[in-house]
């Protein structure tokens, strides 16, 4: 299928370079009209591109036109920058073919043995497919299940299961100091997330004011034992500057809070990333089996391994389908999806849930549309690498090339739109291009790391137009977003 379409664009391409010898002079009026048009954009671009910010930094920009693909304006398009969070551009397209728009994630609880006076005779197994969007409730279900079969007690041990994925936690290029957040949380095939936002493996630790002079009050959502909580925070008087910080030390399961927190204010929040996801998910579920009744024997213990091939389901969960799990990965740019879409593309395509295998589909996936793998450079698949390396060439190209695809409304649909206030709609350009002709009209992923600013996707012009905008910056004395923003708001109002 691939192939062919690539035949089928090559042949488009030849009969319009042919048949451009032959332009009337009426149509040779239109082209020159265009061009004349095109050429007020590139004016009004490059001068905004002199900025002095844009100036100190390296950049690639590339425009195109939606609906054939051909290039209006460039600036160094062909060099390689660090795309930072656009790079889920690739992930999500890659994604959505591979996997297609219906793919569910699933979640089972299994067992060897048999129930018998209210106790089953054996193991108890928690089964992980990689699912980032298991809740609290999702394993309180999978209990009150139980309890309903009849369950009050178990002999054996629970056991969780995350070897549908392999045992490597943390995709390259994690820096030590971010490990601690949610946005580089491990990766793990059971995992749990704490609310709706989907950033799997990670607990809502949140500092609030107590009584004058104590310790503040602490609370993890959901209510785990596998983080260690170290409350070296004071609450002062009200009118005192908050300065409560939250982390957890690297390479430890210990929650740091320190600083003070004034009488007043509502503290401080923070999603901190546990160090085992899967042990995590267990301590959850063990939880909620308490809840509904359910206990384990005196000798049973929580442990890791693998489901023997003798068990029958007790209970299973599908997730929510790919293509609206697409609104809260692209809206919100979350990593932790992104990198389980990695790993489940390595475990369908190659029958392994790796990094290697991931990455691998998504650079058969770059070739088989037709773009040139060997200008995609990158090592993880959410874009928090540093190492990831992209022209807006290519990427402009690729936002060209899915709009043919039968799941681009679903692609579309998934990107930021600017300035929406709903964050599910907006997401990371909700308080971004608010005002007209930017506002609701340029819908795109963003890219933020340090020192690196970008904004890839598309605009709808004044004149109705859709152009493609690909806009990558590194290496940025300071930010770049306000010039970023200048050029889809100058692409809007053309």
């Amino acid at each position: 299928m691939r192939i062919w379409r690539k035949l089928l664009v090559s042949v488009v391409s030849i009969v319009m370079i042919s048949s451009s010898v032959f332009i009337s002079t009426g149509e040779q009026n239109t082209v020159e009209a265009a061009a004349t048009s095109y050429s007020s954009l590139k004016r009004n671009i490059n001068s905004i591109m002199a900025d002095d910010r844009m100036k100190s930094a390296s950049t690639s920009v590339t425009v195109r036109k939606a609906n054939t693909g051909e290039i209006v304006y460039e600036h160094y398009a062909d060099k390689s920058i660090t795309p930072a969070s656009t790079m889920k551009l690739l992930t999500g397209a890659a994604a959505l073919e591979t996997l297609g728009e219906n793919y569910r994630f699933s979640t089972s609880v299994l067992t060897e043995g048999k129930v018998k006076k209210g106790t089953l005779n054996g193991n108890l197994y928690l089964k992980g497919q990689g699912d980032p969007t298991l809740l609290k409730k999702h394993l309180d279900s999978f209990a009150t299940t139980l309890a309903k079969q009849g369950i009050k007690k178990v002999s054996g041990n629970l056991v969780g299961d995350d070897t549908w994925y392999d045992n490597d936690r943390l995709s390259a290029g994690i820096l030590a100091e971010d490990e601690p957040f949610y946005y580089a949380a491990p990766i793990s095939a059971l995992t749990l997330s704490p609310n709706g936002d989907y950033d799997a493996g990670s607990v809502i630790v949140t500092a609030r004011p107590g009584k004058n002079g104590r310790a503040t009050n602490i609370t993890l959502a959901p209510a785990t034992a596998v983080l260690q909580v170290v409350n070296n925070s004071k609450t002062v008087p009200k009118g005192y500057k908050n300065t409560l910080k939250i982390t957890r030390k690297v390479g430890t399961n210990k929650v740091i809070i320190s600083g003070n927190s004034p009488l007043g204010t509502s503290g401080k929040k923070e999603w901190i990333s546990v160090t085992d996801p899967t042990a995590y998910t267990l301590d959850i579920f063990k939880k909620s089996l308490a809840e509904k009744g359910i206990t384990f024997s005196a000798g049973s213990k929580v442990v890791q391994g693998k489901t023997p091939a003798n068990v029958k389901a007790l209970a299973s969960r599908k997730s929510m389908k790919l293509k609206d799990l697409m609104i809260p990965f692209m809206k919100l740019s979350n990593n932790t999806i992104a990198e389980v879409l990695a790993k489940e593309m390595g475990k369908v395509v190659h029958d392994e849930g790796s990094w290697k295998a991931g990455l691998l589909v998504m650079q058969e996936y770059v070739l088989s549309i037709g773009l040139d793998a060997t200008k995609w450079k990158f090592e993880d698949a959410s874009g928090m690498s540093y190492s990831n390396k992209i022209s807006s060439r290519q990427l402009s190209e690729l936002l060209y090339l899915v709009r043919s695809e039968p799941w681009y409304s679903t692609f579309n649909k998934s990107l930021p739109v600017a300035g929406s206030s709903d964050r599910l709609v907006g997401g990371t350009l909700k308080n971004r291009l608010k005002t007209a002709p930017a506002k609701g009209n340029i819908t795109a992923k963003t890219g933020s790391l340090k020192n690196i600013k970008s904004l890839a996707g598309y605009a709808k012009t004044r004149s109705g137009e859709t152009l493609i905008i690909t806009v990558l910056t590194e290496k940025n004395k300071s930010s770049t977003i306000p010039v970023i923003d200048r050029i889809a708001t100058t692409i809007a109002n053309h």
